[in-house]
């Protein structure tokens, strides 16, 4: 239950103020903390890291977050609101050209007037789906609930009982709209309002759909199965073309808008196409040279780290990086080499660099080539007082 679940804050160790950087860098520690890869076997630790997924999905989306942060749980429940208010695309259901025609159609009674009856695009509806970093890179498939209008299948859309119809309203003759007269001291104006008797539908149902209650449309959740694309990105959107709300009159249905949210890997980073991968080395393996298996987008390969590798050089791996988003050609995967110096040695340890250093002729309390660099450095700076 809701209230059994740990405060989403205290999940990842960060203050109710914390910023998204704060909190995407606390998600990623505690995540690779607790990764199941990292921990085979250990459900406690799994468990963890699912507690961190949910803490971030929530608390890296700002308005998930000003919910959470309000209502607690209750306000990032999936039922959050049901029946009271639906703040997304498609709560409401209105023609803002029926909105404006309502203050301008009429004017002195001699602009025209939409047809009430006229076929009308249903409106777009909005969803948001959280993918690992490899699904957005590979793309995947998704189902998800939608909050959803559409045409009632008890009436098929007319608004009335099975055996009965609309009639056309009698006080407007199916336009929507009447003719008021009134006089005032330029003379007898002429202006347009909504009809009173149809509501501007122009038509009047006499025995209303039981289901729709005269509507012709029904909310309801339905299950859409999208396709999240190839490399698509943190924060990116995507549409699925007529899986929005369904159209008015035989209008056609609008489109459903997917909001991506992406979350963070635990040794990858991402730069446009591009994947940064740290590779942790021992500084013999960077003096000698090593094969190293190190992890890609496709599964692990061997990587040949040739000898003499500086701390902090970068290698470019083509083609191992994300699938571009309109399908053209790939980014690389960039290594880039930490090498880690160990900080205690013992004295066996130390005797054999010692030896190593007398063998390279190292020169004590001196950098290593400082000499030449320094000259050429106070040369260019001589250069450029001149």
């Amino acid at each position: 239950m809701a209230d059994n679940k740990r405060d989403y804050y205290e999940v990842l160790g960060v203050s109710k103020g914390a910023s998204d950087d704060e909190i995407k860098k606390a998600y990623r520690q505690t995540a690779k903390k607790y990764h199941p890869d990292l921990n085979p076997g250990d459900a406690a630790a799994e468990a963890k890291f699912k507690e961190a997924n949910e803490a971030y999905e929530v608390l890296s989306d700002k308005e998930k977050r000003a919910r959470y942060d309000q209502y607690g749980h209750a306000g990032v429940d999936p039922n959050f609101g049901a029946g009271g208010f639906d703040g997304g695309a498609g709560g409401f259901d209105f023609d803002l050209g029926d909105l404006f025609g309502s203050f301008f159609g009429g004017g002195f009674g001699g602009a025209r007037q939409s047809n009430p009856n006229a076929p009308r695009r249903g409106e777009d509806l909005q969803a948001r789906v959280t993918v690992s970093f490899e699904e957005a890179a590979k793309g995947c498939r998704r189902d998800i609930d939608v909050q959803k209008i559409e045409t009632c299948p008890d009436c098929g859309g007319t608004g009335a009982q099975k055996g009965t119809s609309a009639s056309t309203c009698p006080d407007c003759g199916g336009r929507g709209q009447i003719n008021v007269q009134s006089r005032t001291p330029f003379g007898v104006m002429s202006t347009s309002k909504t009809c009173p008797k149809c509501g501007g539908r122009g038509k009047v149902i006499e025995h209303p759909c039981q289901k729709c209650r005269g509507t012709g449309r029904i909310r309801h959740s339905v299950k859409v199965s999208v396709n999240v694309p190839a490399g698509i990105d943190d924060r990116q959107m995507f549409s699925v073309p007529g899986a929005g709300n369904s159209g008015i009159n035989g209008g056609p249905a609008g489109d459903l808008k997917v909001a991506v949210y992406v979350r963070p890997h635990q040794f990858f980073e991402r730069d446009g196409y591009n994947v940064w991968y740290d590779l942790k080395v021992s500084f013999t393996q960077a003096a000698l040279g090593d094969k190293i298996q190190i992890p890609t987008l496709d599964g692990n390969v061997v990587f040949d780290l040739p000898s003499g590798t500086q701390p902090g050089e970068i290698f470019v791996m083509k083609g191992k990086g994300i699938q571009s988003v309109n399908g053209r050609g790939k980014g690389d995967q960039l290594v880039r080499v930490t090498v880690n110096i160990p900080k205690s040695l013992s004295e066996n340890e130390k005797q054999l660099l010692m030896q190593l250093e007398t063998s390279l002729k190292v020169k004590r309390g001196a950098p290593v080539g400082s000499g030449d660099k320094k000259s050429n450095i106070r040369d260019k700076f001589e250069k450029r007082k001149k």
